[in-house]
């Protein structure tokens, strides 16, 4: 939600915490590299994706989502 209403400092923040919580949450891994891809930072984006991929390869829906996530990545890139 936090993602939603721009508020994309403290959606880092929290998603931290539940990280640090929950380290095995890819979906928090998932949000926290599409905070980061709003922020512009490309770098952290792809670690936090790379992440979520990890702990969601075994979920068809979740992948899904992490690879478009990481072709939009790869775009920013070109395009920043």
């Amino acid at each position: 939600m936090l993602l939603e209403r721009g508020k994309t400092d403290d959606a880092i923040s929290l998603l931290e915490r539940a990280v640090s919580l929950h380290p095995a949450n890819g979906e928090n891994y998932y949000y926290l590299a599409e905070a980061w891809l709003v922020k512009g930072n490309r770098a952290q984006a792809e670690e936090f994706n790379h992440l979520a991929g990890t702990y969601l390869k075994e979920d068809s829906h979740w992948m899904e989502k992490v690879l478009g996530q990481r072709k939009r990545i790869k775009v920013s890139s070109k395009t920043g």
